[in-house]
């Protein structure tokens, strides 16, 4: 997601807490965070409620952001971290149906889609990294899913470049050996 000055600018204001600013804000996003959250989840009404959590938590924490980064940036974090919860909630919900409930009207996006379970598959990955690392997820899914340049996630997770290198290096390599056991 890359947005132009204008929506850059919205976002300052808004930050400064500018209530129309917020509103054109939103509304200005909400597409490319739909978009960005179709990235992660295979299921277009998952993509929405992700998306929904998100602009949220924009609207809630909008006054946080500091424009230490551009505002993409600190989006992306936002984005991930609300598409990431809904996966979570969507699995520990599947977990806790019981035997008396009808199943699901969609079928497993594994068996329907290489794309999707390739994503599902992804996602687990992340989860399992996370319960060990969680340090090193945020490097990898800013670079790699969110396709942020180094100096950007520096920026963001205020740390040196060198560090994010190294910490989605590390990261990489324990999601190809979790993938690789899937």
């Amino acid at each position: 997601m890359a947005f132009s000055p204008e929506i850059e600018l919205l976002a300052r204001r808004a930050a400064a807490g500018e209530a129309r600013a917020l509103d054109a804000l939103l509304a200005g996003i909400g597409p490319d965070v739909l978009r960005q959250c179709g990235r992660f989840l295979p299921c277009l009404q998952d993509a929405e409620e992700a998306c929904q959590d998100a602009l949220l938590q924009v609207t809630r924490n909008i006054t946080r952001f500091e424009g230490r980064s551009k505002f993409s940036t600190w989006l992306h974090v936002i984005v991930a971290n609300c598409a990431r919860q809904t996966y979570r909630s969507l699995k520990r919900r599947a977990a806790e149906r019981t035997d008396g409930e009808l199943p699901m009207s969609l079928p497993d996006p594994r068996t329907t889609s290489v794309i999707a379970g390739s994503r599902l598959d992804l996602l687990d990955a992340l989860e399992r990294l996370d319960a060990h690392r969680p340090n090193l997820v945020s490097a990898l899914i800013l670079r790699d899913l969110c396709q942020l340049d180094y100096d950007e996630i520096a920026s963001q997770l205020a740390m040196p470049v060198g560090t994010v290198k190294s910490q989605v290096h590390r990261a990489r390599q324990h999601v190809r050996r979790s993938l690789d056991g899937a």
